[in-house]
């Protein structure tokens, strides 16, 4: 880009002076070949009134340095991109949220259709690496110009032993000398307590965490000590905000459009349930931000970022469900309060919202998908408002295998390759229509107590499938602060864990079935335990699921007291079995969860994991 039209688009954006972003910065322009698309980089930089109600809740706001217009700064790494013929967007566009810095690619579906793509980076805590989105947020400090302190602290399980672990967690956070420091080791990641390891018997150098003896494999450790300057983490959501409105509303915005919708998977999909909770819908001049979102595999958590002493970075096993766990407002029996994520004097514009979940987001990590349509203690169904819809994932783990699936250990079960990405395609677009068209998008799918396809952990009919082990005895953890309420809302709580029954052969009932589960050749699970060399094998493996193919005839499976019938008992043929497959599709592409261009792929793919499953060894 030219040096002149660069100055010009600053002078214009800058005389916008209500809007949060105050400057473009574009560091370069790239034509992205035949896909018809232009990328831009740069920078967008934001300035925002902390006195306003919808700033407000930004934690340590009232604590960050300001400008001579009393104005708190920062700002964004920005990737846009379009198309470059104006006539070929379709006027909307997808916020993608950088998982981790990381950034969205351009796929088939958004160039078809013409969408906008825009990255923005909303996390403080990203290594500083080419190509990496982050977000340079001020840091807090006490009125009288001293530095805030406090302690932070992390979580590790090694897989293997060592005598040395780097806290990824914890580098925006040098210590500072004090009694605070401590090392906690314990062997259930859920649950506090554990034993105290002795001060002289590790130390901390350089982010590296030195423990005479090593860490064993399974066991986990918490660190904890003082630190000092804790960044605004919460600005991360008035970037989005802010990003979307200029992006939609702004004279000076590079792709203009009419309608926005979210994407986010794992971290970035409890970012985007907790963006809305907090009610970062609704922008500075009081105008919906985002039209749409699908929080994918986000379960009932959401991000434990608005908060002083913040980790976003972090995995987050078992610290990312506090309530309210559902949308509508509803009576927790355990602190006394009721609210939702969408029911709340914070939200003003709710958006149409996607809930999508794999069967590990209902298992494990403390996600507790069932608690974002049950009451808070798990014991009834409740209703989802108009404007939401939940999509469960039968037998699917939090991001699928690759096929043919590896083990995480060679002593570990086959990882699970069930795959629903399609359905997650087809719903953006579900999604694009509903807000533009009015169109109804698909009906919410997911297992439910009054029909008994939702059920405790401990009533799942799991069969005994050699290796695997007794999911029944997995618990939920506990719930987390939600710093909105000065008491918590019921911090440490015990969760509920409820999840999908199953079938004879150990796959989910409820849900979206796809043709692996639905015309099985194996059982694919959303939980998986450690293995012996990992330590701790009555502990899950965070967020993974297992694969169990099925024998391939009856003198094997009896050779290893399988109880599921072979693929020879079940199937009379090749052709039989993808007979199956084809009426499965008919019928995900009759819901509206796949398109017909799904259907010569999907079969491909399954008489290709046919014929492997059928010319493996025996187990």
């Amino acid at each position: 880009m030219s040096l002149i039209p660069r100055l010009f688009l600053f002078l214009l954006v800058a005389c916008h002076t209500h809007a949060a972003v105050v400057r473009v910065e574009v560091l370069e322009r790239s034509d992205m070949g035949k896909t018809g698309y232009e990328q831009i980089v740069g920078r967008l930089h934001f300035e925002i009134d902390p006195a306003l109600p919808g700033n407000a809740v930004i934690a340590d706001v009232a604590l960050a340095p300001v400008n001579a217009a009393g104005k708190v700064s920062f700002s964004s790494d920005l990737r846009l991109m379009k198309p470059k013929d104006a006539t070929h967007s379709n006027g909307a566009a997808w916020v993608e949220i950088p998982n981790r810095g990381g950034k969205a690619g351009l796929s088939d579906a958004v160039v078809k259709h013409g969408f906008t793509v825009l990255n923005v980076g909303w996390e403080f805590d990203v290594p500083a690496q080419p190509g990496k989105l982050s977000i340079q947020v001020p840091s807090a400090r006490n009125k009288d110009g001293s530095p805030v302190r406090g302690v932070v602290s992390a979580i590790i399980m090694p897989d293997k032993a060592a005598a040395e672990q780097t806290l990824t967690d914890l580098a925006d956070y040098p210590p500072v000398d004090g009694p605070e420091s401590r090392l906690i080791v314990r062997t259930h990641m859920a649950y506090a307590g554990g034993r105290e390891v002795p001060r002289k018997s590790w130390s901390l150098k350089n982010g590296r965490l030195h423990l005479e003896g090593g860490f064993e494999p399974g066991k986990t450790y918490e660190i904890s000590y003082l630190a000092e300057a804790p960044p605004l983490a919460g600005l991360g959501y008035a970037a989005i905000r802010d990003a979307v409105a200029w992006l939609k509303h702004d004279p000076g915005s590079l792709a203009p459009v009419r309608h926005a919708y979210a994407f986010g998977a794992s971290q970035c999909g409890r970012f985007l349930r907790d963006f809305v909770y907090l009610g970062f819908n609704t922008d500075e001049q009081d105008r919906q931000a985002l039209d749409g979102v699908m929080a994918h595999i986000a379960g009932a958590g959401r991000l434990v970022l608005n908060q002083r002493w913040s980790t976003p970075r972090a995995l987050s096993g078992y610290y990312t469900a506090s309530y309210p766990f559902a949308d509508t407002a509803q009576a927790d029996p355990v602190s006394g309060h009721s609210e939702g994520v969408l029911e709340n004097t914070r939200v003003k514009h709710p958006p149409k919202i996607f809930y999508t979940n794999t069967a590990a987001e209902y298992w494990g990590a403390g996600r507790v998908a069932a608690l974002i349509h049950t009451t808070p203690d798990g014991t009834k169904d409740i209703v989802f408002p108009e404007n939401v819809r939940s999509y469960f994932f039968a037998g699917t783990q939090h991001g699928p295998s690759t096929f043919p699936p590896a083990a995480q250990a060679k002593d570990a079960l086959l990882a699970n390759p069930v795959n629903a990405s399609a359905v997650l395609t087809k719903l953006r677009l579900a999604m694009h229509r509903w807000v533009t068209e009015g169109a109804a998008p698909p009906d919410s799918v997911y297992p439910k107590i009054a029909d008994g396809t939702l059920v405790p952990a401990v009533e799942v009919r799991f069969p005994k499938i050699p290796g695997m082990g007794d999911p029944r005895l997995l618990k939920a953890g506990v719930r987390v602060c939600n710093p909105q309420w000065a008491d918590g809302a019921g911090t440490g709580t015990e969760l509920p864990l409820l999840v999908s029954q199953v079938d004879a052969d150990g796959n989910d009932i409820a849900g979206i079935r796809m043709p692996d589960v639905a015309v099985p050749l194996g059982t694919a699970t959303g939980w998986v335990f450690r293995s012996a060399s990992m330590g701790s094998p009555h502990e899950p493996v965070l967020l993974r699921g297992a694969w169990a193919p099925l024998a391939a005839t009856r003198e094997q499976r009896e050779a290893v007291h399988d109880p599921r019938p072979s693929l020879t008992e079940r199937y009379a043929s090749r052709e039989a079995y993808l007979s199956q497959v084809k009426e499965v599709l008919k019928k995900l592409i009759s819901q509206q969860l796949l398109s017909e261009d799904d259907f010569a792929p999907q079969l491909k793919q399954s008489g290709e994991r046919w014929d492997w499953v059928m010319h493996q060894p025996a187990h």
